[in-house]
């Protein structure tokens, strides 16, 4: 069970972002291949969407796979590669019928295997309908990316100069209907956003934990969401 003692169900965030970091700590901790590490942080993420399931928190984003994540050795992105397509075949079954809805966001280009991109499409469209949870996993995902893409299309268009403003480019985000981030939590003790969601979390709070993402579970979202409401969030405002 989740201890919800001291949460306020009517400031529970809508949605939350995770960096999962650690996974190779983890691993090098123990004398075990990074890859472990990777391994051990599948049945964390399930748990944070068990936590998030239970808080009432409908959109949860993930930092899955960077755009800089390629420059890591090739059997480790290979591995990953792998990895993530076996995610969606042993888990989106058990989160489809928990009602979570599947979506991605990144560059879909020649570097990601086919085989994973129709993993990707056979699970958003078997959870499309899905409604008690978006579960978004920034695949191949950069912040920086994001922001270039959006503009890139806005010239295609033949947007006039003085038509783009922050409307226009949030309308050519990747996924334009997922609301900013009310809290991002990143784990392993580094303070830095490392390129993610750049553009929607300009006024998310931040929380950060030593928690290895192996190691993380719904107790800590709990932790976590409930240092968000004691946050005074004022937008710029003075009261």
């Amino acid at each position: 069970m989740v201890d919800l003692d001291g949460i306020d169900p009517l400031r529970v965030p809508t949605h939350v972002g995770c960096v999962m970091d650690g996974n190779g700590r983890w691993a090098q901790k123990r004398g075990l291949p990074r890859t472990e590490g990777h391994a051990a942080g599948e049945e964390a993420l399930l748990d944070a969407v068990e936590g998030a399931l239970r808080l009432g928190i409908r959109w949860l984003t993930v930092y899955a796979f960077s755009t800089e994540n390629w420059k890591r050795p090739a059997d480790e992105v290979r591995y990953l590669m792998q990895f993530n397509e076996g995610i969606l075949t042993r888990r989106r079954d058990e989160l489809h019928e928990r009602g979570v809805r599947i979506r991605f966001v990144g560059r879909r280009d020649w570097r990601v295997p086919k085989r994973l991109l129709r993993r990707m499409d056979q699970s958003l469209e078997l959870t499309a309908a899905n409604t008690t949870l978006t579960l978004t996993i920034a695949f191949n995902y950069g912040g920086r990316a994001e922001i270039v893409d959006a503009v890139r299309a806005l010239v295609a268009a033949g947007t006039p100069a003085d038509k783009i403003d922050e409307r226009a480019i949030r309308r050519n985000l990747y996924d334009p209907e997922m609301p900013d981030p009310d809290l991002v939590v990143r784990t392993s003790g580094e303070y830095r956003i490392s390129n993610f969601l750049l553009w929607e979390l300009a006024y998310s709070e931040l929380v950060f934990t030593d928690v290895l993402w192996p190691d993380f579970r719904r107790e800590h979202l709990v932790e976590a969401v409930r240092e968000f409401q004691q946050r005074d969030r004022r937008y710029g405002a003075v009261e």
